[in-house]
């Protein structure tokens, strides 16, 4: 099966592409303009790098189609400074192996999730992000970057809630996946940050588990094996601390696919 990565402009005019049976590596010489994408075909189960400055990772895309927006303006402070910029660029794409598919990982880690309605997974979502800044967006809590003693811009970014009460951030995976346990990792700008002392997490299956939390920069663990396709994060309880900010730096969960 053969995969291919297809650059167009906002016109949707195809700038470039390239297809290969295994791996593809383009290189594109332009500077990006707004509405530029990246269009991947050819597989469900992909390991992309967008970007050399970016982590590789695993996406799920259940049409294999994969659209990737280029990331402009405000937006660009998720991501590590100059990434997207300049006249060149390098994408890598390649299929998963069935090794890989099979393979116990952290099965919500996704560096290239965006912001809005994406067609490939897995995707973070939340009923609030403080103030709308990409720092503080749902997605940075899924793009595998682990500093969590600081706030703000790359790599410091987090889910922020912006003192919401009923906030809630939700975790789709696209298809079902069995999953052995999810792990915590909170930002820990002490003592800019609070922390939580629980939250509850919801699954697609219709139960919910309590997980407790300590004041903490390291990751904290709750074992839990279910067969789901997302996962929700809420009702957030706050230790009774000084600072308003609580938040979160990593979600990850860790399962594998059912083939």
């Amino acid at each position: 099966m053969s995969i291919s990565v297809v650059l167009k402009d906002a016109q949707e005019n195809v700038l470039q592409r390239e297809t290969a049976e295994q791996t593809v590596h383009m290189a594109v010489e332009r500077t990006y303009a707004p509405g530029d994408c990246l269009e991947v075909t050819g597989a469900e189960h992909l390991i992309v790098q967008m970007d050399q400055t970016l982590t590789e990772g695993e996406v799920y895309a259940p049409k294999k189609c994969m659209t990737y927006r280029i990331p402009f303006g405000p937006e660009r402070s998720a991501y590590p400074p100059y990434a997207f910029e300049g006249e060149k660029h390098v994408v890598r794409v390649r299929e998963m192996t069935d090794d890989e598919i099979r393979a116990l990982r952290p099965i919500s880690r996704n560096p290239h999730d965006l912001r809005g309605d994406t067609d490939y997974y897995p995707h973070a979502t939340a009923n609030v992000e403080t103030r709308g800044e990409a720092d503080f967006a749902a997605r940075n809590i899924i793009d595998g970057v682990y500093t969590n003693r600081g706030h703000g811009p790359w790599p410091y970014g987090s889910w922020g809630i912006g003192t919401k009460q009923d906030a809630a951030l939700t975790v789709d995976f696209g298809r079902e996946v069995q999953i052995d346990s999810v792990r915590v990792l909170l930002r820990a700008d002490f003592p800019h940050d609070s922390w939580w002392e629980s939250c509850v997490f919801v699954f697609s299956d219709g139960t919910q588990e309590t997980m407790h939390l300590v004041k903490s920069d390291a990751f904290q663990t709750l074992p839990v094996r279910k067969t789901i396709s997302w996962i929700r994060l809420e009702q957030m309880k706050k230790a009774d601390d000084p600072s308003p900010f609580p938040s979160i730096r990593q979600l990850e969960v860790i399962g594998c696919d059912l083939l």
